[in-house]
């Protein structure tokens, strides 16, 4: 009895997968559809929302109730980190003082699925009173907000994810890729770059990869294993033990770069039953090696790593003379990896 038991259970925890796994695949695929429906609507209301954004003197202010809100805020923090001052007013406080906030040489972009949000209906007078531009993100083109804008952008969906056709889902989804679209069309018009990109996100690992340059975190000076051209491996292998980098440079008398030894380099030496204090490290090393500028972004230097298969780089000057070294572990130390 008990085996039949414990099969039918298995039978019934089977079933449930299968349906959990139906469920989020339909969600999914309704998402998915509800955004690719956006790609007939980015037409003249949106180019209009564009403009009045890219000519905006003063920022643009961002409202939402709800979910709404949550998706008002993310829009408005993905404006301001793409070239377009932004920032979001919970609409709840922004009839207590915080409409202050809102000046002439701003731009207000209101977020609500049904277009009826009463605490941002509430604001819409003192909008209108300022002739402060109103665009309005909503998926009802006859309700009162899209009435009021001075552009009204659909963000209507024919159904939400949720099964129940209540928690916003598939509504909010679309809004969020309408607010990216407006994001993305607004830096390429303002031509944003890379590196205006990079002043506004100095933190974390992404502000690292943009903005921290080799110099700032190769060994320079005493740090730098680097021998002769004309020494011995048992030189080599000396300094590669006193810096602990896994390489040594090979310098000319004018301080140039003619090559590196490697651990590698060693291998191949010791296969070949060479001597170490015999031979002359110009032998053995590897000439016409990839060297690398102390101005070029660490993140670069990590790829050309990679690319190259290799855990070090030498850093010379523009006159190809030895400025420094770096190596996998400083550029892990430093956030990039």
């Amino acid at each position: 009895m008990g085996y039949f038991s414990e099969r039918s259970c298995l039978k019934m925890q089977a079933s449930h997968d299968q349906n959990l796994k139906a469920l989020a695949l339909a969600v999914i695929k309704n998402e998915a559809e509800a955004v690719m429906a956006l790609t007939d609507r980015i037409e003249e209301e949106f180019i209009r929302a564009c403009h009045l954004m890219l000519n905006c003197k003063g920022r643009v202010v961002v409202t939402g109730m709800g979910k709404s809100g949550h998706i008002a805020g993310k829009i408005a923090a993905t404006l301001a980190s793409t070239g377009t001052p932004a920032f979001y007013v919970h609409p709840g406080e922004a009839s207590h003082g915080d409409l202050g906030m809102i000046t002439q040489q701003d731009v207000v972009l209101a977020l609500s699925n049904s277009g009826e949000t009463g605490e941002v209906l509430t604001i819409l007078p003192i909008i209108k009173r300022i002739n402060v531009p109103f665009i309005a993100m909503t998926g009802n083109p006859k309700s009162s907000l899209a009435k009021f804008a001075t552009v009204h952008l659909n963000v209507g969906v024919k159904q939400e994810a949720c099964p129940l056709g209540l928690a916003p889902t598939s509504s909010t989804t679309v809004a969020l890729v309408m607010g990216d679209a407006l994001a993305v069309s607004l830096l390429e018009s303002k031509g944003f770059t890379r590196d205006d990109f990079a002043l506004s996100h100095p933190g974390g690992s992404l502000g690292k990869r943009l903005l921290l340059m080799v110099s700032d975190i190769m060994h320079s000076g005493s740090e730098v294993p680097f021998i002769a051209d004309t020494a011995l491996v048992s030189d080599a292998l000396l300094e590669m033990t006193e810096k602990k980098l896994g390489m040594t440079a090979i310098v000319d008398k004018k301080n140039k770069v003619v090559g590196v030894f490697t651990d590698g380099d060693l291998r191949r030496m010791l296969e070949k039953n060479l001597d170490v204090h015999v031979t002359a490290v110009s032998e053995v090393m590897t000439p016409s090696c990839k060297v690398i500028n102390p101005d070029i972004l660490a993140a670069e230097a990590m790829q050309i790593m990679q690319q190259m298969k290799i855990n070090a780089l030498l850093v010379v000057d523009r006159h190809n003379k030895l400025a420094g070294a770096i190596n996998m572990h400083d550029l892990v130390r430093a956030g990039i990896v």
